[in-house]
């Protein structure tokens, strides 16, 4: 019953980040049917403040259902039979309806976090207007879409992969410019990657020995992973999806078809090509299962993944038109400065040493920085792809440790990126202080990104409060009762199990 109850808790978290959304969020711009209804009061003064009231409170609930929850599938995944006369982990299926009613509101919130949404429908609807995305900026086509996007975005071109665009094409091409219709359909095209997710984390989990529900757990109950995709939405619902199941099929023997689909994730979004190299590895060390691998085995499992790499990305590139201009697009995340990467903090912190002696202008420093991360970046790429090349485990790791390389050395990261890592990490049995580790990291980053796209990465006083609740979220992941508040401590953080023992999160280094 008690994980049932922190089930319905995350739930009802949801419902009031839904009904917040519209007052704190990123609604349409010049968009009237709040006031039309007679509501519009919810998105300025005690509105608003009604408003931002209901969204913490459902994130403060999606958060505290999510420790809650994972403390008793680490538990669980420790004594598989509940042990101590505690009740067993709910299986599953159990976890992948409930991860659907979590995900439920969220379908018909406002946008919240990025305006990315309308920037992909803009770039749908300059591509449908006869421009090519890859060239023109969603300007050439002004309209209520280019109005509701972030206006850094709107001369800029798009750097999403051909079947990407042509998916925003078609959304564009049905809802045409009214905005509230577009960001629904863009939630269902993009929504079968969360189906996809549910499907992969289990068994790419259960292929390695690691627990399928806290594989769903991290990767999918994780509130900042849910309400950025669902909510925001980002197109990293889709890859992440077809990621993991590519990856699934790729260490179930299916090679040509994992790959096949590997090749998909790319031409979402060019980030998924990092995965690509290392399926040489695992196609190897299934050869080498049966039989020693030989120089034309190498050769051929090789030419194989470029053949169908090739063939699946020129497949979309042919059918869409517009080449590979998105190229062009990638470098536009220049644009975007937080000291959440090494190379931007590092740029923050020599201008903040070089002050008292010399003026130095942050964009300089950060264009040297930059250069550096990205030569560093492909080196360590290069080294990740070599070392881990001896089994399958081995090489999955590789590309969870390469996907955070790029997440930690790029110009820019975001919190959506994040979900590029966890989907692959879903594969381990991790540490009990890496989890602790997540726990914290996403908290705060629900907390200095705001619902409004503001960030609050620059202000003191929020940012030591976000430090202090992510350290309180990740702290009582491992500890129940961190803060000693008796009773209702022990209620709130878990600290009593249902035989009266202490309750803890364990886990085992991968």
């Amino acid at each position: 019953m008690t994980i049932r109850r922190d089930l319905l808790i995350g739930a009802l978290g949801s419902v009031l980040v839904c009904l917040g959304s519209f007052g704190v969020g990123d609604p349409p711009r010049n968009w009237t049917v709040l006031t039309d209804l007679g509501i519009s009061w919810i998105t300025y003064g005690h509105g608003k403040n009604v408003s931002g009231v209901l969204f913490w409170a459902g994130v403060f609930c999606m958060v505290f259902a999510w420790v809650r929850l994972g403390r008793e599938l680490l538990r669980a995944a420790r004594r598989p039979d509940g042990g101590d006369d505690a009740p067993p982990a709910p299986g599953t299926r159990t976890l992948q309806r409930w991860l659907l009613a979590w995900a439920a509101p969220l379908l018909v919130a406002a946008p919240v976090y990025s305006r990315d949404v309308y920037a992909y429908l803009a770039q749908g609807a300059v591509f449908g207007a006869g421009f090519d995305p890859y060239a023109d900026g969603p300007a050439h086509n002004p309209g209520p879409l280019v109005d509701s996007m972030a206006t850094v975005w709107a001369t800029t071109t798009a750097p999403y992969g051909p079947f990407t665009m042509g998916l925003f094409r078609v959304v564009t091409d049905v809802t045409g410019d009214h905005v509230v219709l577009g960001v629904l359909a863009i939630r269902l095209v993009l929504l079968p990657g969360l189906f996809l997710s549910l499907w992969a984390i289990p068994r790419l989990a259960a292929h390695f020995g690691a627990s399928p529900q806290t594989g769903l757990w991290l990767a999918l109950f994780n509130p900042m992973v849910l309400i950025h995709i669902v909510a925001g939405p980002h197109v990293e619902m889709l890859m992440m999806g077809v990621l993991a199941t590519g990856l699934a099929l790729v260490v179930a023997g299916r090679h040509a078809w994992g790959t096949a689909v590997l090749a998909m994730a790319v031409s979402i979004k060019i980030t998924a090509g990092v995965a690509v190299p290392f399926v040489l590895w695992i196609w190897l060390s299934h050869i080498r299962s049966r039989r020693p691998v030989t120089p034309r085995d190498v050769v051929g499992v090789f030419a194989a993944i470029v053949a169908i790499s090739l063939a699946v990305f020129g497949f979309w590139t042919l059918v869409v038109g517009l080449g590979v201009g998105w190229l062009t697009g990638l470098g536009w995340a220049d644009v975007i400065i937080n000291w959440f990467t090494i190379p931007t903090l590092v740029a923050h912190v020599v201008t903040l040493v070089a002050a008292p002696f010399v003026a130095l202008n942050l964009q300089p420093v950060l264009e040297i920085t930059r250069a550096i991360g990205s030569a560093v970046l492909a080196l360590v790429l290069v080294a990740l792809w070599w070392r881990k090349r001896h089994d399958e485990r081995t090489a999955v790791a590789g590309i969870a440790w390469a996907m955070l390389a790029v997440l930690v050395l790029e110009p820019s990261t975001l919190p959506w990126y994040y979900t590029w890592v966890l989907v692959v990490a879903v594969a381990f049995t991790l540490p009990r202080w890496t989890y602790a580790t997540v726990v914290g990291a996403s908290t705060f980053l629900l907390i200095v990104f705001q619902p409004d796209d503001a960030i609050v990465f620059y202000k003191p006083f929020e940012l030591v409060l976000a430090f202090a609740l992510a350290g309180l979220a990740a702290w009582s992941l491992v500890r129940p009762d961190p803060l000693r508040l008796g009773r209702f401590g022990r209620w709130a953080w878990g600290a009593e199990d249902a035989a009266g023992t202490p309750a803890g999160a364990t886990g085992q280094k991968a």
